[in-house]
């Protein structure tokens, strides 16, 4: 089963996992913190799933831009939506097609849990510096570095076990964002254990 496979088959449940909305909330709560949101912004959420982190942040900007390739996390999206009334939120998917580099211009650009899930880090932040316009922001929440046991076994898509939060400063630095910082957003509990979910932020310099 392909990633996107995985996802899509996960897709009408995914909400039923209380530590998931209770993710979204602190995150999107760390994100109002560290920066000063606008209702003017546009905001580009990677890796939405199912909205819990746009339709989070959504009140407290402008417009929200929710991009994954999975089709039945998209849909279950917007059925969401629809059934709460949600303007100037629009769902979008990344395919051959339509790709993250043509969904537009944003003033930032959120993404959770999303990450450990791309391959090319540093090639990801180059495309988020690229949709910014200058002086936007970026605030990424993911795991910390772990020794694997945070998915099951069945879980095949999964190419970095969490992150360094220097090494990721370093990326983003490189990538062209400046005044990079770090906090913890969440702490998820699983197997009985603890694992730290960091929110890394960092404003486009000027070019």
């Amino acid at each position: 089963m392909s990633d996107t496979e995985r996802f899509d088959s996960k897709a009408a449940t995914w909400d039923e996992d209380a530590s998931r909305v209770a993710l979204a909330t602190s995150v999107a709560d760390e994100i109002a913190r560290h920066i000063r949101l606008s209702p003017s912004d546009a905001v580009l959420d990677f890796g939405c799933g199912t909205g819990l982190l746009s339709l989070a942040v959504r009140p407290r900007v402008g417009s929200v831009t929710g991009a994954d390739t999975s089709a039945g996390m998209l849909q279950v999206f917007e059925q969401k939506i629809r059934a709460q009334h949600i303007g100037s939120v629009t769902p979008y998917l990344i395919d051959a097609t339509r790709p993250l580099a043509a969904a537009g211009r944003f003033d930032l650009i959120t993404s959770s849990m999303a990450l450990h899930h791309v391959r090319d880090v540093p090639a990801l932040f180059a495309e988020f510096r690229a949709l910014l316009r200058d002086g936007g922001h970026v605030a990424l929440a993911d795991l910390d570095t772990e020794d694997g046991t945070f998915h099951t076994p069945d879980v095949k898509d999964v190419h970095h076990l969490g992150f360094d939060r220097a090494s990721l400063r370093t990326l983003l630095a490189e990538a062209g964002f400046e005044d990079v910082r770090d906090t913890t957003a969440f702490t998820h509990r699983r197997h009985g254990r603890e694992f730290p979910v960091f929110l890394i932020s960092g404003r486009a310099a000027t070019r």
